[in-house]
């Protein structure tokens, strides 16, 4: 017979992400991140071949990775609301975790199953965090698929990617909830 946990179900069931602008200060120390960390890695990993790494940003590294943003969106001739907007990631946050998927080739393991891997790895850190208290958001943007702000303000090696960047921090103030999908609609039940 199973045996419940109705807190962490509970959990589940209520859980919801923060906006990134509704984070502050104080954010997780090193010491309060690692258990995150070590939690967002106990996920499925097909073949135990940890296709993901992080990246923790803290403040200054923040504050360059804005400005990276800004120069090579001018570079790509992108939109200058859409380059500030993809620069507030970095600017406007205290701490952000950057999941990066690191390919593994084995010929065994399909690209799709360490991509779902590397998926729920920013899904297990986001959940981590705010099952710590923490309020936390999982974002991406144009900036962190471009290859070129990839290599050059990130340091990723050829064939690696942005996952997510998970911020993280002191929630300011929670929003409401959004409506959440109806599962009549979305649960298909096979008997035969």
């Amino acid at each position: 017979m199973p045996v419940p946990n109705p807190a962490a179900m509970e959990f589940f069931l209520t859980r919801r992400s923060r906006p990134p602008r509704t984070l502050t200060t104080p954010v997780p120390s090193r010491g309060d991140l690692m258990p995150m960390l070590t939690a967002a890695m106990r996920v499925p990993d097909h073949g135990k071949l940890e296709p993901w790494r992080f990246i923790v940003l803290e403040r200054a590294a923040l504050l360059r990775l804005a400005e990276a943003a800004r120069v090579r969106g001018a570079e790509m001739g992108i939109e200058p609301e859409r380059i500030e907007k993809g620069a507030a990631q970095f600017a406007d946050a205290h701490l952000a975790v950057v999941v990066v998927k690191v390919p593994r080739d084995t010929g065994k393991v399909p690209e799709i199953e360490q991509v779902l891997s590397a998926g729920a790895v920013c899904l297990s850190l986001l959940n981590a965090a705010l099952a710590s208290g923490w309020g936390a958001a999982w974002l991406s943007g144009w900036h962190v698929h471009d290859p070129d702000f990839r290599t050059r303000a990130l340091g990723l090696a050829e064939g690696e990617w942005v996952a997510g960047v998970i911020h993280i921090g002191t929630e300011t103030s929670a929003p409401p909830d959004r409506p959440r999908p109806d599962p009549d609609a979305l649960i298909q039940w096979v008997a035969a």
